[in-house]
Formats: C-alpha cells, sequence, structure tokens
C-alpha cells in the first residue's frame, strides 16, 4: 500500500480503478461486488483513513436507500412483470400484424411495432424482448423469416422497451444526475418512436436486399382491422394512465408508476394471466431485481465516492474545459465509448460507471442550449448509447434472451441479424447529436423554454 502511495497520486490511483474493475468483472465477478471491493479498496489507499470509511458506507448507504424517487424502480419492475402475465403482447402482435402483415417484411415490422406497444407499458428491455419473442418468434418462422432475422429484428425490438417511456434505465439516469423524470420521459418520446420507425426501415431494406421473408399474410378488409384492434384496448389505457397523467400533471412519476402497476395487476388477472401464484412469484422476481438495482446503486456510490477523494472528475473535467477541443468532439468521443463498452457490458452498469463521471463535464460545454436542456439532451444520447450495448456482439443481452428461446438457430445467425439494426441505432444517434431539437421539442412545448 505505502509502495502505491508512494508511486502513483491519488488521481492516477483513480484512473488505475477503472482497469482493475474492468478486469474482476471480466473474471465474472458481479458488478456490484467489484464495484465496492474498488469503491473502499481505493478509498482506504487515498485517505488511508479505516474509520472514516465504515462511518461512510453506513451515512451513504441509509442516505442513498432512503430517497423517495428510488420507489419508482420497484413499481415499474413489478408493472414490467404484470404485462409479461396479462397477454398484452399477443395481442399487440395480432393488432400490429392485421395493419402491416400483408407487406413484404411486414410480420418482421408487426413485431417491431408490437415491441414498441409493450414497452410503452413495460419499461423493460430484456422483458419486451423475452415476453415478445414468445408470441413472435414461432409466426416469423412460421412466415418463411430466416433464423437471422427473426432474432435479430426482435432483440432489436426488445430495447424499445427502455426507449419508449416508461424506462427504468432513464429513471436511474435521472436519479445519478438528479434531472426531472418527468422532462425526460417526454424527451424520449419522440427519439423512441423515431426508434420505431428506423427499425421498421431497416427491416424493409433488409427483404429487399437478403432472402429473409418469402410470405406475407393477407390483406384484411379494414372492419377486421379495427375489430382486432379493440383487442389493444387495455394497453392504451395504461399507456394513457401512466405517461398521459405524467405530462398533464396528474400523477408524480412514482405515483403514475403505481397506478400503472395496479393496472397492468387487474388486466392480467381479468385475461386469466394473474393467479395467487402467479400474483407471488411477480412479487418474487420484483424484489430480487430489485434487490440487484440497488445494491449497484449502493456500490456505485461508493466507487464514486473514491474517485471524487481521487478528484478523478474534477480533474478530467478541468482538463477538457481548458483544452482546444471541440465539445462535439468530446462527446462524440464518450459515445463512441459508450459503443465500445456496449460489447462486454449491460446498459445499467454504462450508466453507473459513467454518467456519474462524464454528466459534469457534459454540463459544463457549451453546445448552444440552456443549461437545463443539455442534461436532457445527454439523457437520451446516453440512452441511445445503452441501448445500442443490447444489441452489439458479442455479450449483447438481448441477443441471448431470443437466441435461447430457439437453440436451433446459431448464436452466429443472430449476432449477424441484429448487425443491421446497430448501423440504424448509430444513424439514428448522429441525427440527434447534429439536432438536439428533435430531442427537445416535446420538452419546449409541455414546460416551455
Amino acid at each position: 500500500m505505502e509502495w502505491l502511495t508512494s508511486t502513483f497520486t491519488s488521481f492516477q490511483i483513480g484512473l488505475l480503478s477503472f482497469p482493475v474493475l474492468l478486469i474482476l468483472v471480466g473474471l465474472r465477478m458481479p458488478l456490484a461486488a467489484a464495484m465496492l471491493l474498488v469503491g473502499i479498496g481505493g478509498t482506504l489507499l487515498v485517505t488511508g483513513n479505516v474509520r472514516m470509511m465504515d462511518s461512510q458506507l453506513k451515512s451513504f448507504t441509509f442516505g442513498t436507500l432512503n430517497n423517495y424517487s428510488l420507489s419508482i424502480i420497484p413499481l415499474f419492475l413489478l408493472m414490467s412483470e404484470f404485462a409479461s402475465r396479462g397477454g398484452m403482447s399477443r395481442a399487440l402482435f395480432e393488432a400490429a400484424g392485421a395493419w402491416l402483415g400483408h407487406r413484404k417484411g411486414g410480420v418482421a415490422m408487426a413485431a417491431i411495432g408490437a415491441s414498441a406497444g409493450f414497452g410503452a407499458v413495460c419499461g423493460s428491455s430484456l422483458a419486451t424482448a423475452s415476453t415478445m419473442g414468445k408470441v413472435a418468434l414461432p409466426e416469423l418462422k412460421r412466415s418463411g423469416y430466416s433464423g437471422s432475422l427473426s432474432t435479430g429484428v426482435l432483440a432489436a425490438g426488445g430495447t424499445l422497451g427502455i426507449l419508449i417511456p416508461p424506462s427504468v434505465v432513464l429513471v436511474i439516469f435521472a436519479i445519478l444526475a438528479e434531472e426531472n423524470i418527468e422532462k425526460l420521459f417526454t424527451a424520449a418520446l419522440i427519439p423512441g418512436i423515431l426508434a420505431m420507425l428506423g427499425y421498421m426501415i431497416t427491416v424493409s431494406i433488409y427483404v429487399r436486399v437478403v432472402k429473409g421473408a418469402e410470405t406475407a399474410r393477407e390483406r384484411l378488409p379494414y372492419a377486421e382491422r379495427f375489430r382486432i384492434m379493440m383487442g389493444v384496448w387495455p394497453v392504451l389505457i395504461v399507456f394513457a394512465l401512466v405517461i398521459g397523467g405524467i405530462y398533464l400533471g396528474w400523477f408524480t412519476p412514482t405515483a403514475a408508476a403505481a397506478v400503472g402497476a395496479a393496472g397492468t395487476g387487474v388486466i392480467a388477472w381479468l385475461n386469466g394471466g394473474l393467479n395467487w401464484a402467479g400474483l407471488r412469484e411477480s412479487i418474487l422476481a420484483t424484489a430480487k431485481t430489485s434487490a440487484m438495482i440497488f445494491f449497484i446503486i449502493v456500490a456505485a456510490g461508493v466507487f464514486n465516492s473514491f474517485l471524487s477523494s481521487a478528484k478523478v472528475p474534477q480533474t478530467l473535467a478541468e482538463f477538457f474545459l481548458t483544452s482546444e477541443l471541440s465539445p462535439w468532439l468530446i462527446l462524440l468521443g464518450m459515445l463512441l465509448l459508450y459503443l465500445v463498452l456496449g460489447t462486454v457490458m449491460d446498459s445499467i452498469a454504462m450508466i453507473f460507471l459513467t454518467v456519474p463521471i462524464f454528466y459534469p463535464i457534459i454540463a459544463q460545454l457549451d453546445f448552444g442550449l440552456p443549461p437545463g436542456e443539455v442534461g436532457l439532451w445527454f439523457g437520451i444520447l446516453v440512452l441511445m448509447s445503452a441501448e445500442v450495448g443490447l444489441i452489439t456482439p458479442p455479450v449483447g443481452m438481448n441477443l441471448f434472451v431470443i437466441n435461447n428461446l430457439d437453440k436451433s438457430i446459431p448464436m452466429l445467425d443472430t449476432y449477424r441479424g441484429a448487425l443491421p439494426f446497430v448501423a440504424s441505432d448509430v444513424i439514428r444517434i448522429l441525427i440527434l447529436v447534429a439536432f438536439p431539437g428533435i430531442t427537445l421539442f416535446l420538452v419546449r412545448v409541455l414546460f416551455g423554454g
């Protein structure tokens, strides 16, 4: 320990902690445990005060988990569990198929549209991918789609679970960056719709260039289409209550999450998808996932406290602010790093690891935007970049979730099927970087500015 402190400055020790952390994660140590271990060890190296570390752990754990805003996370997770059991996914897929199934690539487009609708009442990418995959994958294969396109489109569609509000990842960003959750949800709506349309365009191009879809459904009369659309009214009601209630000021985000969880629970029960055993399983699954996220929050706080003691954020911010680098180049470098990290790390891990470092830097750079809008715009760009990681080989989580549903499809085919959608994501991110007004349009309309 003495050799380290005498050889390296506190700032250098802070920088060295990142490769150490990545090595531990690469060795399959859970992210929370790795961050906690590196954070405690780094703090002891920088301060040398064991008692102060013990006191910080106690006060920080209570102070962090006592945050009322955190209650929104288990509520949205419970809402996701109920939505997965409520039969909403099949109704959404059938409704989207009724309008799009007769087109070339239409069944795949229907899967994307249904994923967007399910994401609007789910908020979880993995849950959206898993639930929609079970419904749509057999139908895609029956329609003659290749295993590569079938799994690729469903993995990409699953990312809409965190792009279309409500979004658990966006809630976590809001807490870390101390941003307004209502405004972040508002800012995410147009980019989320653009993501859905971009994926549909990608499918349209893909099936014309690569042999991937051999048959299309019969065109249905409009009367039949509207009849099938009646099956998705529960989704529309829940979405209107949750998102509309937040936008119109009827509910706080936490109250809206509670209303959404109760509403999806009632719908799941009425549809026969939720009984007492299912309720118990949903609550237990929610508790496990919430505990995991809260443990990561505490561990990330300890790690970021160490980085602050080592003056890593302050030193990096000063370096970038005094450098002659363009703010746009700095931003693009950060987003590129997200794409690289996405190949080895999940979205929540990236958010916790990078936002406390990147956000203070971005907040002080001049992008020609009011200070209150920079954080919202950056939050959506981070969300988009983290979403790309979910479908980026080799460890995109959605790829594994979808591929696991059909073992006959080689994993390499799933990787190939996802690449066109990764390209679509990159193009969309560049557009949102170049034109911040797209992201901020609804915020300016609804909240002024």
